[in-house]
Formats: structure tokens, C-alpha cells, sequence
């Protein structure tokens, strides 16, 4: 057993829970250790557990959880793949087991009930019999919940189990009682069809409950498992637990890459779609940075590790999505509330309606239906559900379109937001220059000027020199060389090209050469940088030859998102650095009315306070250091999966892939989640607050109680299940 003294978060593996009583039960046990605080979560079976004081060991932990009758085990413990091999054998083992108590209780019960409700099927000592074939089902098919009842019932306790176990042990024991004095009121039907049904709902519950579970164990498995490593020249396939950092290793056609790295040698596409629900492949090229678990489609690469094991983005994204299924929405605090006081309540009304009946006149048969109908209808399985089975499918399906929900509290915030504040580059824009536009002078040729400009800027290492270099490549296929190149900082630069002296810079850097511009390139200048865009001008001979525009390019899907923000009625805002031109430029062209620049990067936060203390509710969208801050300090913080760690660490919602759209998918698939909870709990709620009079009136048949309650439960999770269908706008 682990000892350890640190203080950080820690998951423990909860056994024997049924019911949203248990979680609360647990929840107030651990939180009773000095400076610790728990979150328990019925569906994954867990507890997040936070320690401020770091003499609380885990044993101590594990010991508080034991003590009221539950087990308890640190979870994490072992690679990925070997917890969710062991988690899933365990629940199929239950699974299992509850479908052969299914089976057999339902086998048995049938010729129960038939007998006992058809009167010509009655012969001579047929209640004798008829009581043989219940009591195996009352043993042995409602064993689970009798040991669940036993054990709370040590440790002072009441749950679900102990109202379903009273209701099937009162039903048999009446009956027996009944048999024994030769009395004709018997109830063993009773006790088989609730065993049987309360069976079947958790049966069908635990097996719903294993599909919600399905995306995060299909994210665990995505990965490689062996790979082929570069040692002294030669390949040599080990298993990819074995990979190092900085160890080189190849990655053919076909074939999964094995952890995140960056490209040392090759060129292929890589299909990043698992991963990021993005069906394009991307381009890759020595430099370029690789995922781990994508596909290889074509061209053999060779790949230098930059992060292996729990540090790779896909083992990151997997323990988001886990963090995020074990927290609680503030209406399911409610509920866990409501159901920790609720089965002591029911006992003391069952007991009521026993009572209130016999003093009433009517036959003590009538008073225990009537208490058994209240017991059994009132069990709060659904309350327990309503969340956290929401919760995984909801946050499961983001994972498999490349949105990653940090936790529950992030649902509420997306039902409130009204304005959405968008940073520029990166975000909107593609966040690099790419040139637009070749403008030549009166009489000359627009492939030279771009042929000797790509050439000469092909020696500088400048992004905008990139640019024009990258498009000439592109365009003209191959560039003349350049020799004795010079570069003046931040101004321009010289060199010699075909035999000319070629010279690309700003207009002023132009002018102190007394290379003047023709009035035609004056006005591609002035339309150009109207709207924010950069221009470089290309002289040689004495003279002003053509002028290169270079901008950071809006991305194709932007102007679609925005749309798609404003159709869930949400009012966009651009937020950048850049000069008020560029901006309007951007803004105009995907449709933004509002925008705010010259923003440096410390005042970010600022303007998000600014627009909350102006009453809006914020979400912010960015992917840069600096917009860290800001994704904090809005109420709703979104990353681009593209972007820096630290802007991903600081949100609240992060889009794996780059593409903007992403951001409305992510709004809808929270918000659809919370109506989904908020749905699942009004049904729990509402099918226990209708029934229960019914109940203490005798209106409702305790079969039928039984049946009702469990179908309950499974309706929950169900109606969970339906999220697994939510699709991408587009």
C-alpha cells in the first residue's frame, strides 16, 4: 500500500456501490479527514480526492472508505491499456454474473407467478411448491442486494439495497409466515417479479453503463503497441513502453506512429482523424511535429521522440476526458444531497402507511402491500445516473471529434455565455504570412518580379521573406540562387540574382537608396496597407520593379464559424494587437462587428473584465502564451489544440484540431449534455414524487412499483446513451 505524503490529487477505485445514498455516504466518510475533499462518481465506480494536509496517507484514505463497508484501492496504478484491460474483465465479469441471476430467477419465478395468479393452475398443496421455487430466487438471485443491505446495515446505514432487500424479505417472509399457520394471503410472486425485475434494471443499467465507457477505452487503445527503433543504424522492433526520449524510430505506410515526436527524415500525410475527428490528412516534412496514435498513410518517415507515456497528447487528452467524467454538476450535489436522507425517510413511511392502514380497518395483507409498494417504488437508483452516465457519453463523443470537456461545471457556464471573444491570430487567421498578391510596375513581367524576389528572400531566414520564397517555390517550381546576400535588420535586403543586383525591402529603406516608387506600386501600398496588410517592394537596375503583399491569412473555415456562433445566439468579438486596420480587414471579412485592437498582450485580461463588468457572460477562444490569462479570466475558456500547452492548460474547453468551427461544436455538445442531465434528474425526481402517494394509497401494485423502478434506471442511462449520436455542424 501506497504511503505516500504528497498532496496532490489522488483516484480511488470504489467497490460496492449501488445507489446515490452510497457516493453521498463515501463523499461525507472522506470528507471528514482533515483537509480532504471528495468527489465520488457512481457510473466510473471512483473518487477524486483532494488533501490539503499531507499526513493524510493513502491508506488512511483507502482504511475511511473500508470502514463503512465499501472497498477501496488507489487507482492509475500501471500503463493505460493494462487499467482499462483489467477495469473492463471486471465489469464483464458483473455483467455476467447478473445475467445468470437474471436468467435463473426469471426461470424459476415464472412458474411462481402463473400458479399463484391463476386460479385453475391450483392443485393440492401447490403453495408449498410454489414456495420452493421462490426461495432460491429470494437466496440466491436477490443475494446482491441482501449482502449490500447487511453490510450498510453494520456500519449503521441505510442505501437503494436496503429498501429492495426489506421489500423482497418482507413479501417472503409474510409468505412463509403465512404457509406456516395455514393462513391463504400469500406474496412469494411478489418477491420473485421484484427480484427478478430489480435484476433485470440493474443488468441492463450495468451493460448501458459499459457502452458509455466505450470512447474513453477506445482512446486507451489507440496507440501503437510496438515500434521499430533506429539503434547504430539497423531497426529494431521493441515494445513502445520501451521508447525513450530522443530515441529514433520509423514509421512506414499504414502504420501507426508510436508517440509524438518531430520528423527527422521523409514525407508523408498523416491521417490525424482518430484523434481529432478531422478527415483531411495533414502534410508532413522534416521539422515538422508528429502525434502519436495518428496513421501513417503514405511515405516512409523517420520520427525523433519528443514525449512518451503519460506526457503525449493522447494519454493528456485520455485523463482530461477521466477527470472530467468523475466531477458533478451542481444539480447532481443536489440530488446526492436529496438521496442521502432519502432512504431513511422512505423506511419511516413504509412504516407510516403500515401503520396509518391497520389503524384505518383494513387487513394487515393490504397494510404490507401498500408499505411494500412504497419501499420498493422510492429506491433512488436514477438520482445516482442521472449525472455522471451524461457525463461520460457526453464528454466520451467530444473525445472522438477532437472536443475535450475539462469537467461538469463547464456545462453551466456554456448554457450562460452571450459573447464570444475571439483572438485574431491563430484563431481566426492562420497565424503565419503567406503573400496574396504580386503587383509589377508598368512594363514588367509579374513571373520575373516574383522569380528574382523568391530567390533573393530565399537566403533570409525572415517569416515574411519565407513567405514570398514558399509562394514563389509554389508557383514557379524552382528558384535561381543567390550570392553575396546582405541583410540590413528590419529593413531590407540585397543580393546578387542572375547577375543583377536585386534589392527587396520597405518603401523608406527603398528611398534612402533613391529607388523611388512609380505612382501604380504608391497605390497597391496605400490599398494594401488599408487593409493591415504588410508590402515588400523588388528593385533592381536602379529602379522600382513590382511589390509583394504578404498577410496573415484568414482561414478558410472562419467566416463559417462565426456564423455558426451567432446562430447559437452568441455575439463575436475580435480581440488582437495588430493595427485597427488589419483588424477591421479580418473582422470584415468573416463577419465581426465588434472588434477590439491593439490590445498588448498584458491587457487581454483587462478587456475581458472590461466586457464581463459590462454584464456579458464571456467565453474567449485563443491558442497563444499570452492569451493564457484571458482564457482563465473569461467564464468560459476555449483552446485551440493547436496552440501552446499553457493556453490549453488554462481552458476550459479544448479543440484538438485548429479549425475554428470546432468552437460552436463544442457549445452545442455542452449544452445538449447539461439539457441531457438536467432531463435525466427531472425524471428521477419526478417518477418518485408522483409515485410514491400512489404508493401509500395502495394504488400501485408493488410487481409494478418494482418494475417502474427499475425501468427508471435504465430510461436514465438510455436517454445518456442518445448523446453517442450528437454529429458536427459540418
Amino acid at each position: 500500500m501506497s504511503t505516500t505524503t504528497d498532496t496532490g490529487p489522488i483516484e480511488l477505485a470504489i467497490s460496492g456501490m449501488t445507489c446515490a445514498s452510497c457516493v453521498a455516504r463515501v463523499e461525507r466518510k472522506l470528507g471528514k479527514l482533515p483537509g480532504v475533499s471528495a468527489t465520488v462518481n457512481l457510473a466510473t465506480a471512483t473518487a477524486h480526492v483532494t488533501r490539503e494536509d499531507p499526513a493524510v496517507e493513502v491508506a488512511e484514505l483507502v482504511s475511511a472508505v473500508e470502514a463503512i463497508g465499501y472497498g477501496a484501492e488507489p487507482a492509475g496504478i500501471g500503463a493505460p491499456e493494462t487499467k482499462e484491460a483489467e477495469s473492463g474483465d471486471a465489469e464483464q465479469a458483473h455483467v455476467a454474473g447478473l445475467r445468470r441471476r437474471l436468467i435463473g430467477s426469471a426461470l424459476l419465478g415464472l412458474p411462481v407467478v402463473a400458479i399463484s395468479m391463476i386460479s385453475a393452475l391450483h392443485f393440492a398443496g401447490w403453495e408449498w411448491v410454489v414456495f420452493a421455487l421462490a426461495t432460491p430466487v429470494v437466496a440466491w438471485g436477490a443475494w446482491p442486494f441482501h449482502r449490500a443491505a447487511a453490510v450498510n446495515l453494520r456500519h449503521g446505514s441505510a442505501t437503494m439495497d436496503t429498501l429492495v432487500s426489506l421489500g423482497v424479505l418482507a413479501a417472503y417472509l409474510w409468505s412463509a409466515g403465512a404457509l406456516a399457520v395455514g393462513g391463504e394471503h400469500l406474496y412469494l410472486e411478489v418477491a420473485v417479479v421484484l427480484t427478478a425485475f430489480l435484476l433485470a434494471g440493474r443488468f441492463f443499467e450495468a451493460r448501458a453503463k459499459r457502452r458509455a465507457g466505450e470512447a474513453i477505452r477506445a482512446l486507451m487503445h489507440l496507440g501503437a503497441k510496438d515500434v521499430a527503433v533506429l539503434r547504430d543504424g539497423t531497426e529494431i522492433r521493441i515494445p513502445v513502453e520501451e521508447l525513450a526520449v530522443g530515441d529514433l524510430f520509423v514509421a512506414r505506410p499504414g502504420e501507426k506512429i508510436a508517440t509524438d515526436g518531430e520528423v527527422i527524415e521523409g514525407a508523408s500525410a498523416v491521417d490525424e482523424s482518430l484523434l481529432t475527428g478531422e478527415s483531411v490528412p495533414v502534410e508532413v516534412e522534416p521539422g515538422s511535429a508528429v502525434t502519436g496514435a495518428t496513421l501513417n498513410s503514405h511515405g516512409r518517415l523517420v520520427v525523433r521522440a519528443t514525449r512518451i507515456g503519460a506526457d503525449t497528447k493522447l494519454a493528456q487528452i485520455a485523463a482530461l476526458v477521466e477527470r472530467a467524467q468523475t466531477g458533478k454538476a451542481e444539480v447532481q450535489r443536489l440530488a446526492d444531497r436529496i438521496s442521502a436522507v432519502f432512504v431513511p425517510v422512505v423506511i419511516a413511511l413504509a412504516v407510516g402507511t403500515f401503520g396509518v392502514w391497520l389503524l384505518t380497518g383494513a387487513s394487515a395483507a393490504s397494510a404490507l402491500t401498500a408499505a411494500i409498494a412504497v419501499v420498493i417504488i422510492a429506491c433512488p437508483c436514477a438520482l445516482g445516473l442521472a449525472t455522471p452516465t451524461a457525463l461520460m457519453v457526453g464528454t466520451g463523443r467530444g473525445a472522438q471529434l477532437g472536443l475535450l470537456i475539462r469537467g461538469p461545471e463547464v456545462l453551466e457556464s456554456t448554457r450562460r455565455i452571450d459573447t464570444v471573444v475571439l483572438d485574431k491570430t491563430g484563431t481566426v487567421t492562420e497565424g503565419r504570412m503567406r503573400m496574396v498578391d504580386v503587383v509589377p510596375a508598368d512594363g514588367e513581367d509579374q513571373e520575373e518580379v516574383l522569380r528574382l524576389a523568391g530567390g533573393l528572400e530565399h537566403a533570409s531566414e525572415h517569416p515574411i521573406a519565407a513567405a514570398i520564397a514558399n509562394a514563389a517555390r509554389e508557383q514557379l517550381g524552382s528558384l535561381p540562387d543567390v550570392t553575396e546576400f546582405v541583410s540590413t535588420q528590419g529593413r531590407g535586403v540585397t543580393g546578387q540574382v542572375d547577375g543583377r543586383t536585386v534589392r527587396a525591402g520597405r518603401a523608406a529603406w527603398l528611398d534612402e537608396q533613391e529607388l523611388g516608387l512609380p505612382e501604380e506600386l504608391v497605390r497597391a501600398r496605400k490599398e494594401a496597407e488599408g487593409e493591415g496588410r504588410t508590402v515588400v517592394f523588388v528593385a533592381w537596375e536602379g529602379k522600382a520593379r513590382g511589390a509583394l503583399v504578404v498577410a496573415d491569412t484568414v482561414k478558410a473555415t472562419s467566416a463559417e464559424a462565426v456564423a455558426d456562433l451567432k446562430r447559437l445566439g452568441l455575439t463575436p468579438v475580435l480581440l488582437t494587437g495588430d493595427n485597427t486596420a488589419a483588424a477591421r480587414a479580418v473582422a470584415a471579412e468573416v463577419g465581426i462587428e465588434q472588434v477590439i485592437a491593439e490590445v498588448h498582450p498584458e491587457d487581454k485580461v483587462a478587456e475581458v473584465e472590461r466586457l464581463q463588468h459590462q454584464g456579458r457572460v464571456v467565453a474567449m477562444v485563443g491558442d497563444g502564451v499570452n492569451d493564457a490569462a484571458a482564457l482563465a479570466q473569461a467564464d468560459l475558456g476555449l483552446a485551440m489544440g493547436t496552440g501552446t500547452d499553457a493556453a490549453i492548460a488554462a481552458s476550459d474547453l479544448t479543440l484538438v484540431r485548429g479549425d475554428l468551427r470546432a468552437a460552436a461544436d463544442a457549445i452545442r455538445l455542452a449544452r445538449r449534455t447539461l439539457r441531457t442531465i438536467k432531463a435525466n434528474l427531472f425524471w428521477a425526481f419526478a417518477y418518485n414524487v408522483a409515485a410514491l402517494p400512489l404508493a401509500a394509497l395502495g394504488l400501485l401494485n408493488p410487481m409494478i412499483a418494482g418494475g417502474a423502478m427499475a425501468f427508471s434506471s435504465v430510461f436514465v442511462v438510455s436517454n445518456s446513451l442518445r448523446l453517442r449520436r450528437f454529429q458536427p455542424l459540418r
